[in-house]
Protein backbone atom coordinates (compact mmCIF):
# COMPACT_ATOMS: atom_id res chain seq x y z
CA UNK A 1 0.00 0.00 0.00
CA UNK A 2 2.60 2.58 0.80
CA UNK A 3 4.43 1.61 -2.90
CA UNK A 4 1.23 2.97 -4.65
CA UNK A 5 0.68 5.94 -1.84
CA UNK A 6 4.10 6.69 -2.61
CA UNK A 7 4.15 6.00 -6.62
CA UNK A 8 0.91 8.37 -6.59
CA UNK A 9 2.65 11.58 -4.68
CA UNK A 10 5.66 11.13 -6.81
CA UNK A 11 3.50 11.58 -9.86
CA UNK A 12 1.58 14.31 -8.47
CA UNK A 13 5.19 16.11 -7.73
CA UNK A 14 6.86 15.60 -11.31
CA UNK A 15 2.97 16.57 -13.20
CA UNK A 16 3.26 20.08 -10.14
CA UNK A 17 6.64 20.52 -11.75
CA UNK A 18 5.76 20.23 -15.19
CA UNK A 19 3.17 22.45 -14.71
CA UNK A 20 5.20 24.95 -13.00
CA UNK A 21 8.20 25.27 -15.34
CA UNK A 22 5.29 25.60 -18.51
CA UNK A 23 3.00 28.52 -17.10
CA UNK A 24 6.61 30.42 -16.98
CA UNK A 25 7.83 29.24 -20.19
CA UNK A 26 4.45 29.63 -21.76
CA UNK A 27 3.33 33.63 -23.01
CA UNK A 28 0.72 34.93 -20.94
CA UNK A 29 -2.79 34.61 -22.33
CA UNK A 30 -4.52 37.47 -23.24
CA UNK A 31 -7.07 37.10 -20.35
CA UNK A 32 -3.90 37.82 -17.92
CA UNK A 33 -3.27 40.87 -19.99
CA UNK A 34 -6.72 42.13 -19.65
CA UNK A 35 -7.00 41.79 -16.31
CA UNK A 36 -3.70 43.29 -15.64
CA UNK A 37 -5.05 46.78 -17.70
CA UNK A 38 -7.90 46.34 -15.42
CA UNK A 39 -6.45 46.65 -12.30
CA UNK A 40 -4.21 49.73 -13.96
CA UNK A 41 -7.91 51.44 -14.34
CA UNK A 42 -9.39 53.34 -11.43
CA UNK A 43 -12.55 51.13 -11.04
CA UNK A 44 -14.89 53.61 -10.74
CA UNK A 45 -17.37 52.20 -13.06
CA UNK A 46 -18.09 55.34 -14.80
CA UNK A 47 -19.17 54.55 -17.99
CA UNK A 48 -17.09 57.78 -19.47
CA UNK A 49 -14.85 55.63 -21.64
CA UNK A 50 -18.02 54.31 -23.77
CA UNK A 51 -17.97 50.98 -22.49
CA UNK A 52 -20.34 49.62 -19.40
CA UNK A 53 -17.08 49.65 -16.69
CA UNK A 54 -13.39 49.30 -16.64
CA UNK A 55 -13.21 45.62 -17.18
CA UNK A 56 -15.00 45.96 -20.54
CA UNK A 57 -12.94 48.95 -21.49
CA UNK A 58 -9.66 46.69 -20.16
CA UNK A 59 -10.99 44.22 -22.59
CA UNK A 60 -11.21 46.91 -25.84
CA UNK A 61 -7.82 47.94 -25.28
CA UNK A 62 -6.26 44.40 -25.24
CA UNK A 63 -8.16 43.58 -28.11
CA UNK A 64 -6.93 46.67 -29.94
CA UNK A 65 -10.56 48.05 -30.17
CA UNK A 66 -10.38 51.10 -27.81
CA UNK A 67 -7.50 53.72 -27.61
CA UNK A 68 -5.69 53.94 -24.04
CA UNK A 69 -6.65 57.52 -23.44
CA UNK A 70 -10.73 57.47 -22.96
CA UNK A 71 -10.44 57.28 -18.90
CA UNK A 72 -10.90 60.21 -17.59
CA UNK A 73 -11.11 59.51 -13.84
CA UNK A 74 -7.81 57.56 -14.55
CA UNK A 75 -5.96 60.97 -16.00
CA UNK A 76 -2.60 61.15 -17.55
CA UNK A 77 -0.68 58.87 -15.09
CA UNK A 78 -3.15 56.13 -16.44
CA UNK A 79 -2.69 56.49 -19.90
CA UNK A 80 0.87 56.86 -18.99
CA UNK A 81 1.02 53.40 -17.24
CA UNK A 82 -1.17 51.61 -19.72
CA UNK A 83 1.25 52.65 -22.20
CA UNK A 84 3.87 51.22 -20.31
CA UNK A 85 2.25 48.43 -19.86
CA UNK A 86 1.06 47.55 -23.60
CA UNK A 87 4.19 49.39 -25.25
CA UNK A 88 2.28 51.52 -26.93
CA UNK A 89 2.42 55.54 -27.38
CA UNK A 90 1.36 57.77 -24.29
CA UNK A 91 -1.14 59.91 -25.99
CA UNK A 92 -3.16 62.90 -24.53
CA UNK A 93 -6.30 62.36 -21.93
CA UNK A 94 -9.49 62.32 -24.37
CA UNK A 95 -11.39 65.28 -22.35
CA UNK A 96 -15.34 65.75 -22.36
CA UNK A 97 -16.10 68.77 -24.32
CA UNK A 98 -17.55 70.53 -21.72
CA UNK A 99 -16.80 69.31 -17.69
CA UNK A 100 -19.60 68.54 -16.05
CA UNK A 101 -20.62 67.85 -12.63
CA UNK A 102 -23.42 67.00 -10.24
CA UNK A 103 -25.42 68.75 -8.58
CA UNK A 104 -27.90 68.51 -6.01
CA UNK A 105 -30.84 71.24 -5.67
CA UNK A 106 -31.02 70.32 -2.05
CA UNK A 107 -34.22 72.02 -1.05
CA UNK A 108 -35.64 68.58 -3.32
CA UNK A 109 -33.95 66.31 -1.45
CA UNK A 110 -35.30 63.68 0.20
CA UNK A 111 -32.54 62.14 2.18
CA UNK A 112 -33.28 58.69 -0.18
CA UNK A 113 -29.51 57.82 -0.26
CA UNK A 114 -29.69 56.51 -4.08
CA UNK A 115 -27.18 58.59 -5.41
CA UNK A 116 -24.70 58.19 -2.72
CA UNK A 117 -24.97 54.23 -3.40
CA UNK A 118 -24.41 54.77 -7.08
CA UNK A 119 -21.65 57.30 -6.66
CA UNK A 120 -18.55 55.23 -7.78
CA UNK A 121 -15.97 57.73 -6.12
CA UNK A 122 -18.19 58.20 -3.11
CA UNK A 123 -18.77 62.71 -3.81
CA UNK A 124 -21.78 62.75 -2.82
CA UNK A 125 -22.51 63.24 0.91
CA UNK A 126 -25.12 62.88 3.35
CA UNK A 127 -27.03 60.82 6.07
CA UNK A 128 -30.54 58.72 5.40
CA UNK A 129 -33.55 61.16 5.56
CA UNK A 130 -30.76 64.14 5.67
CA UNK A 131 -30.54 66.35 2.30
CA UNK A 132 -26.99 65.28 0.17
CA UNK A 133 -24.96 67.34 -1.48
CA UNK A 134 -22.12 66.81 -4.22
CA UNK A 135 -18.12 67.18 -3.36
CA UNK A 136 -17.94 69.09 -6.83
CA UNK A 137 -14.27 68.66 -6.48
CA UNK A 138 -14.54 64.81 -6.36
CA UNK A 139 -17.53 64.57 -9.18
CA UNK A 140 -15.92 63.08 -12.02
CA UNK A 141 -19.35 64.12 -13.96
CA UNK A 142 -20.62 60.65 -14.85
CA UNK A 143 -24.00 61.09 -14.49
CA UNK A 144 -24.44 57.55 -12.57
CA UNK A 145 -26.38 59.32 -9.47
CA UNK A 146 -29.00 60.81 -12.05
CA UNK A 147 -31.33 57.82 -12.73
CA UNK A 148 -31.34 56.43 -9.12
CA UNK A 149 -32.95 59.65 -7.44
CA UNK A 150 -36.53 59.36 -7.24
CA UNK A 151 -37.11 63.19 -7.42
CA UNK A 152 -35.14 64.65 -9.87
CA UNK A 153 -33.03 66.62 -8.14
CA UNK A 154 -29.81 66.24 -9.02
CA UNK A 155 -28.62 67.83 -12.59
CA UNK A 156 -25.26 68.05 -14.66
CA UNK A 157 -23.82 71.81 -14.92
CA UNK A 158 -20.53 73.01 -16.36
CA UNK A 159 -17.63 72.55 -14.54
CA UNK A 160 -17.03 76.28 -14.87
CA UNK A 161 -20.83 77.24 -14.15
CA UNK A 162 -20.60 75.07 -10.93
CA UNK A 163 -18.09 77.29 -9.18
CA UNK A 164 -15.16 75.23 -10.49
CA UNK A 165 -12.77 75.60 -12.94
CA UNK A 166 -10.57 73.07 -14.68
Amino acid sequence: MWIAVLTIALIALIAGLALSLASRRLPATTDDLVERVNELLPQTQCAQCGYPGCRPYATAVVEGTAEINLCPPGGEATVRRLADLLGREIMPLVERVEPSVAVIDESLCIGCVHCRNACPVDAIVGAPHFMHTVIQSECTGCELCIAPCPVDCISMRPLVSAGLST
